[in-house]
């Protein structure tokens, strides 16, 4: 794991290369990326980059149910980092079996197989041996180059220069040595939804701790009142610690709320860290998060003396479910 956050901002210059291009028409009206975990993460990155992007996120199995003149005019991404992830070769199958315009991104497995036998255009990303939560870089070029968005593609490429992950492992590990013993609660704006929720899985998958993340101004409607303790409530939330991601370019009434949910917090007796998201972009802004987030979980691991890399819980569930 520590070797993949260092050599994180190398994925960038990846240059990815569609096979059977030729099947994919001029233009889509919309994109429909289907994946589990790691593999549909790209997504919200992306749609944090570019609001508005016609991009929506399908996180179970065969096809979401759009109408049929929706689904004609979009294209299909099957994404899966192993290319085996059963959620999504049955969506790819179904929408074979439909005849939809369908795209492949993966390292190899079924959907490389099918790709080929029905020259279905895909992206085959490399396969280095690191988990799927750790190959964003790549995830996030290749889906982009799907996309076509020239102006994204770019700045992507521009991460490799800019992105220097050791510059960012001391605040990692001085976060997680604040946050052991404690629950972490990660808050953002609805804006920087997938920078939260991508922090909340590294804390889960790599530090094996419980995490959470929500959003704000939501969370200021029902969540945070479920923290304004009591005598009888206080054993429940003692071991939670806030996160808060700041944004200088958010809404200046998020700003604002941010700042009076953790005077609250506070108040009662939580505390909270507050981190700057920095970068001269969206996407540098994004991705130094990241960097950040996973030495935070990596140094969680070596606290808690959990194995930072695999996922046995995660396996042992797919072994259980082909019984």
């Amino acid at each position: 794991m520590e070797d993949a956050i260092k050599q994180f901002a190398t994925q960038f210059s990846f240059e990815p290369v569609i096979e059977n291009k030729d099947k994919l028409q001029g233009t889509y009206e919309h994109f429909v990326i289907a994946g589990m975990g790691g593999s549909h993460l790209a997504a919200g990155i992306l749609k944090s980059r570019v609001p508005g992007l016609e991009l929506y996120v399908h996180r179970s199995y065969d096809l979401p149910p759009y109408d049929e003149d929706f689904m004609k005019k979009s294209l299909l991404i099957a994404s899966s980092y192993s290319g085996n992830t059963e959620e999504v070769v049955s969506f790819l199958d179904e929408g074979l079996a439909k005849g939809y315009h369908m795209a492949v991104i993966a390292t190899d497995g079924k959907l490389i197989e099918k790709a080929k036998e029905f020259s279905v255009p895909f992206i085959k990303i490399p396969n280095t041996g690191i988990q799927p939560r750790s190959a964003l870089g790549y995830s996030t070029i290749a889906l982009a180059y799907f996309l076509g968005n020239q102006e994204v593609l770019a700045e992507l490429q521009t991460l490799y220069d800019t992105l220097d992950p050791l510059e960012y492992e001391q605040e990692g590990k001085s976060l997680a040595e604040n946050l052991q013993g404690k629950v972490p609660i990660i808050y953002s704006s609805l804006d920087n939804l997938a920078i939260a929720y991508n922090w909340k899985i590294k804390f889960n998958e790599t530090g094996k701790i419980p995490a959470f993340f929500n959003v704000f101004p939501e969370l200021n409607h029902n969540e945070m009142t479920g923290f304004d303790i009591s005598d009888g409530t206080k054993e429940l939330t003692k071991n939670f610690r806030f996160v808060f991601l700041n944004d200088r370019d958010d809404h200046e009434r998020i700003q604002k709320r941010m700042k009076v949910t953790e005077k609250l917090f506070e108040k009662r007796g939580y505390e909270v860290l507050s981190l700057e998201l920095e970068g001269s972009n969206i996407l540098e802004k994004i991705f130094k998060s990241l960097i950040v987030a996973d030495w935070a979980a990596l140094h969680s691991a070596i606290l808690y003396g959990t194995e930072p890399e695999q996922v046995p819980m995660i396996e042992e569930f797919k072994k259980l479910i082909t019984e």
